[in-house]
C-alpha cells in the first residue's frame, strides 16, 4: 500500500486524503527498518493503562526525514522536555506516518489537526493558500481521528 497525502482543490477550498502508514511499536530497530528518510506527517501516541492510545506529538519534518525525526522524538534520552521524557521512559509509544513532499501541503495539514486537537492552541499556521480546508483519513490499523 502506498502511504502519503493528496490533495483536490475545490475553486478556494482544498480537500487533502491521508493515507496513514500501519501503526508501529516504537523502537530505534523498527523505527530504521520501516521508515523511509523522506519529508512528511507523523503522529506519535503513548499506552495508557487502559489499553487505549493517546496523542503524544503531530508534526511534520523536511530535512532530517521521518525516520531520523520519529528516532529522535521517541527516544527518551535524546528528548529534553522532562514530561514527554517520563512518558518515553514509562510507557509503550507507537506512531504513524505519510510522507509528502510538499512544504505547504504539510503546513495545512499538520496545522488542521493540530487545530482540531488543540483548538485553544493549535502552535502552527497553514499555508495561506486556501479558504477552507477538508481533510479524509485512510488507515490500515482502523485508528481515524477526524470525523
Amino acid at each position: 500500500m502506498d502511504y502519503g497525502i493528496q490533495a483536490q482543490e475545490k475553486g478556494e477550498d482544498v480537500f487533502y486524503f491521508i493515507s496513514w502508514s500501519p501503526l508501529s511499536q516504537a523502537d530505534r530497530w523498527t523505527i530504521n527498518a520501516k521508515v523511509p528518510s523522506v519529508a512528511g506527517i507523523y503522529e506519535i501516541y503513548w499506552m495508557d493503562d487502559h489499553q487505549h492510545l493517546r496523542l503524544l506529538s503531530v508534526g511534520d519534518t523536511h530535512y532530517g526525514g521521518l525516520r531520523s525525526e520519529l528516532r529522535r522524538l521517541t527516544d527518551p534520552e535524546l528528548v529534553g522536555e522532562p514530561k514527554a521524557k517520563k512518558i518515553l521512559e514509562e510507557k509503550e509509544i507507537w506512531f504513524r506516518y505519510a510522507p509528502s513532499n510538499s512544504a505547504a501541503v504539510m503546513a495545512d495539514v499538520v496545522w488542521f489537526f493540530r487545530q482540531t486537537y488543540f483548538p485553544e492552541n493549535p502552535g502552527v499556521s497553514h499555508s495561506g493558500r486556501y479558504r477552507k480546508i477538508f481533510m479524509k483519513e485512510s488507515a490500515p490499523d482502523k485508528l481515524i481521528w477526524v470525523p
